[in-house]
């Protein structure tokens, strides 16, 4: 985490809502989360997206105890986030503020109900797709989330970039593609984000998905950080 210009990260996010992080997972360790897919042990359940009308695909939401990469990313990529969810709140005139560390954030979501882990492993193959969609999972939500990529494009599959749409008030959606090699993160908006314009600060509504993929197999793994009910 201390090898990333964090300052550059937030700037790009405060701009554009999003902002990769590069080299995030080394491709090894990409291959060896990629791997434990097939594996019953380590997850609590399995959705089939298109049972659910959210594409087509599939993935496994990690259980408790959660992997040691995962939760050590998880709590790091919090504390380096927790200073901008707390300005966006702040700019939004939202009273809600987040701890610094990850662990007391998880009580107050557990106190809630919010008791399930969030962090999953998604798996898409030819002619998969997600729908574009918001991961909300209860009244506690931390405003920002994480996606690393665990395939190489053009070598694993083709296809399948990720893609944010925001909604301004009063204009059409803008659509964005976000280019991601390997081991990249990208941090994005879960709902919605702060603009300043000439009036103020507004809100701006964030929904994320991935195109289709046209050939091969693609990972994906997510860290979102509130739990769900």
């Amino acid at each position: 985490m201390t090898d990333h210009d964090w300052q550059m990260i937030a700037d790009h996010l405060n701009d554009n809502g999003w902002a990769p992080i590069r080299g995030l997972v080394p491709g090894e360790a990409c291959d060896a989360i990629a791997g434990t897919y097939d594996r019953d042990a380590g997850f609590r359940t399995r959705i089939v997206m298109s049972r659910h009308g959210f594409g087509r695909g599939e993935y496994k939401y990690f259980s408790y105890p959660l992997p040691d990469v995962v939760q050590n990313l998880r709590s790091e990529l919090y504390r380096r986030l927790e200073p901008i969810a707390n300005a966006w709140n702040e700019q939004l005139g939202r009273a809600v503020r987040y701890p610094p560390e990850h662990a007391d954030f998880l009580t107050r979501c557990h106190d809630a109900g919010q008791r399930r882990p969030t962090p999953l492993l998604l798996r898409y193959g030819p002619s998969d797709y997600n729908c574009l969609h918001q991961d909300l999972y209860g009244e506690n939500v931390f405003p920002l989330q994480v996606a690393i990529l665990l395939s190489e494009p053009g070598r694993d599959f083709e296809g399948g970039e990720f893609v944010l749409t925001e909604q301004r008030p009063r204009a059409q959606s803008r659509a964005m593609v976000v280019p991601l090699t390997k081991g990249d993160g990208v941090v994005f908006a879960v709902s919605h984000r702060p603009v300043h314009g000439t009036r103020g600060t507004y809100r701006v509504n964030v929904r994320h998905g991935v195109s289709e993929v046209r050939a091969g197999r693609r990972h994906t793994l997510g860290i979102i950080f509130h739990d769900g009910t």
